[in-house]
């Protein structure tokens, strides 16, 4: 055993990562997927909406240029290597023309071979997790990653080529790398959301809030414990009545609501994808009574935890 003293000192550095933040915790849940069901060349006159499928369409142009319309705001020119990508399901045109093409354009067969060529990519992220929806309400309408200058996102820049390069070679396990590389950029989206400031309240504000962070990891990570709003307030290094009005005024509601939101959508989930019981699900929840768990959930997802538990 060696006697330097400084030896050991390294395991105090750093965040456990046995215990993790509360955004990782959160994107843990989320069931992410996604799914290209477009990747080829467009020439002549084009144009594309993807919306009302009830998931997030996004578009990724792989070479070449397009423009993005988008009612009540002005066109905007994708360039090769932007991504847009629209967390509410807006609708929107992504077309060959900077002037907004006739209803009937959109998505019509393309007629022509002619004019310059553009890849696109065009897919979907999907939740299959409710948990994620505080978070998408959090973010714009639309999103656009502007990454030409590649000093500001390299690590963005990489994970785009490197799924233009995975669609273009189709490889085997291609669909699952796809998979990986669209929540590692997803999770980049989130940062640089809240790195340009555009975000000044909602649950993704308040999980890069470096008090408010630490109450909702305590929440995410230890759902079964017996929560107070003084305990929660501790976490958070505040007092009482300055914690609950520094989180409502950040995440929309007060702590103890998002509690017990929180617990309920993991209890939805542990009735649908496991043989637990109610009470074992109760107690993992932190409810001491099956009654009272049972009445939270109620009024939380608006279905009792069996008819949950039967159409899962």
């Amino acid at each position: 055993m060696s006697n330097n003293p400084e030896r050991g000192k390294c395991s105090d550095q750093g965040p456990y990562l046995g215990n993790p933040d509360a955004l990782s915790t959160l994107l843990s849940k989320l069931q992410l997927s996604a799914e290209v069901y477009v990747n080829g060349d467009f020439c002549g006159l084009w144009a594309v909406d993807t919306s009302g499928s009830r998931r997030i369409p996004f578009h990724l142009v792989g070479r070449g240029k397009a423009w993005l319309h988008v009612k009540g705001q002005p066109e905007q020119l994708l360039s090769a290597g932007d991504l847009v990508l629209f967390p509410q399901d807006g609708a929107h045109v992504v077309s060959s023309s900077p002037e907004a093409p006739e209803p009937d354009q959109v998505n019509a067969p393309v007629e022509t071979d002619d004019g310059p060529i553009t890849n696109l990519v065009c897919g979907f992220f999907e939740f299959g997790n409710k948990a994620a929806w505080p978070i998408l309400d959090s973010m714009p309408n639309v999103v656009l990653l502007d990454i030409s200058d590649q000093s500001a996102s390299p690590w963005l820049r990489n994970l785009i080529e490197s799924m233009i390069a995975e669609l273009s070679e189709i490889k085997p396990g291609y669909h699952a790398v796809i998979n990986q590389l669209s929540y590692l950029i997803f999770v980049q989206v989130i940062r640089q959301l809240m790195q340009s400031g555009e975000l000044q309240s909602g649950l993704l504000n308040a999980l890069f809030d470096t008090k408010l962070s630490r109450a909702l990891a305590a929440i995410h990570n230890h759902p079964s414990q017996h929560w107070t709003l003084e305990k929660l307030a501790g976490e958070a290094a505040m007092g009482r009545s300055s914690f609950a009005q520094h989180f409502a005024e950040n995440v929309g509601i007060p702590p103890m609501q998002y509690l017990t939101n929180w617990r309920m959508r993991d209890a939805e989930e542990l009735l649908k994808n496991t043989k637990l019981s109610t009470a074992e699900i109760a107690e993992r929840s932190g409810y001491e009574s099956e009654v009272a768990f049972r009445k939270a959930y109620k009024k939380v997802i608006g279905l009792a935890p069996g008819q949950s538990r039967r159409e899962g």
